[in-house]
């Protein structure tokens, strides 16, 4: 049987074969432990560490010293708020966050709410996009964290970084962002915008899974968290064990081609994707197109088609692997909580589906997309009004 065509980029990529190419010594040969300093095997792995966390620093702009790894961007955004609020409780309880983030971060804050803090989740408008406004109007002097998404992870929207930066500075409130979702594609500049502390994952960035990095500043404030796991001190003292070096070698060249790429990756798979949505919207017109159209991801077309059921119109696409929201949430049958926070429709939410383009999508596939999305949704939409 034949693969089908994969449109589901935003829960995971393939490794690129560069990245599979760079780690493979590291599972060989090159197999020593980086806290072993008293021998060549120890020196080549921690040489290949160093190297791999300047390639992530660069990709952010930010100092190798600021870069910690972990196993993915779950562990990243749990030691970031979870290691504010504990080393910070005694200066403020209160954390801002929005209505629409990934689980990791949604279900930190809860951890830290059953803890004796208070967290606000700032609603989006119906674009999945929060305003500056929205997360001043949040702040009290309490405040100790702002973390909002660098982009959605359903809808694509992009959120006002540099805005929410400047007002954590005026605030003195640290400002951490989930960027999983953006740094294919996209450039963050962790300086630039006023961002203390980062999120990414190796494998919605076409590394491996089982590894991801936060991005701690170290000067103007120095950002001090109280680690999640101990034992040995590893990454100075913030994630002890010992670090998965093949994946954080992966991790590096993905990071580098990022960086190097994401400006022609978005600017191809743009072309593609808005392609797509015009053909939908000429074929389907009363289809709803979902995010910002002003300031999204390029690769990202939610939609949703009226009459049409999304896990039925997923499980009829038998020739596309799209979703119909996060994977992060895919173990909970519960609609999605981004859409709702949206104020969409009943009808809407429970009818939206994602397909998310990657680096190696085609022209060919995505003609091959069109009919067969237009051809289910007519197909659906006649069944349920027999």
């Amino acid at each position: 049987m034949a693969r089908p065509i994969y449109l589901d980029h935003l829960s995971t990529t393939p490794c690129d074969p560069a990245v599979v190419e760079a780690m493979l010594p590291y599972f060989g040969e090159a197999f020593g432990h980086p806290g072993s300093p008293a021998h060549a095997y120890g020196w080549e792995a921690e040489k290949a560490l160093e190297t791999a966390r300047a390639r992530v620093a660069d990709l952010i702009g930010a100092e190798p010293a600021e870069i910690v790894f972990t196993s993915g961007g779950t562990e990243a955004d749990n030691l970031a708020i979870k290691g504010v609020g504990e080393q910070l409780f005694s200066k403020g309880r209160h954390v801002v966050t929005t209505a629409i983030e990934n689980r990791p971060v949604l279900d930190s804050c809860a951890w830290l709410e059953r803890r004796g803090f208070s967290v606000t989740r700032v609603a989006p408008d119906e674009t999945g996009r929060v305003s500056v406004e929205a997360v001043e109007a949040a702040l009290t002097e309490d405040t100790i964290l702002v973390s909002v998404q660098a982009a959605n992870h359903e809808v694509g929207t992009l959120q006002p970084l540099s805005g929410i930066g400047r007002l954590c500075a005026e605030r003195d409130v640290l400002f951490h962002t989930d960027a999983a979702s953006a740094t294919p594609w996209t450039a963050i500049d962790v300086k630039a915008l006023g961002i203390h502390l980062l999120s990414i994952s190796g494998h919605r960035m076409y590394g491996p899974k089982g590894i991801g990095a936060l991005y701690v500043q170290r000067r103007k404030p120095r950002v001090r968290l109280q680690p999640r796991l101990h034992g040995g001190g590893h990454e100075r003292g913030l994630r002890s064990g010992t670090v998965n070096v093949p994946g954080a070698v992966g991790l590096g060249v993905a990071a580098e081609l990022c960086r190097t790429q994401h400006e022609a990756d978005a600017a191809r798979v743009g072309t593609l994707r808005d392609a797509f949505e015009d053909g939908l919207r000429e074929s389907l017109s009363d289809v709803r197109c979902l995010g910002n159209p002003a300031t999204r991801l390029p690769n990202v077309s939610a939609f949703a088609v009226p009459h049409v059921e999304g896990e039925a119109f997923v499980t009829a696409l038998t020739g596309l692997a799209i979703a119909t929201g996060s994977a992060c949430t895919s173990a909970t049958p519960e609609p999605s909580h981004v859409l709702r926070a949206m104020g969409l429709d009943k009808e809407t939410v429970s009818g939206a589906v994602r397909l998310s383009l990657g680096r190696t999508t085609t022209p060919d596939e995505m003609d091959a997309v069109l009919p067969q999305v237009v051809d289910a949704a007519e197909r659906l939409r006649a069944a349920r009004l027999k």
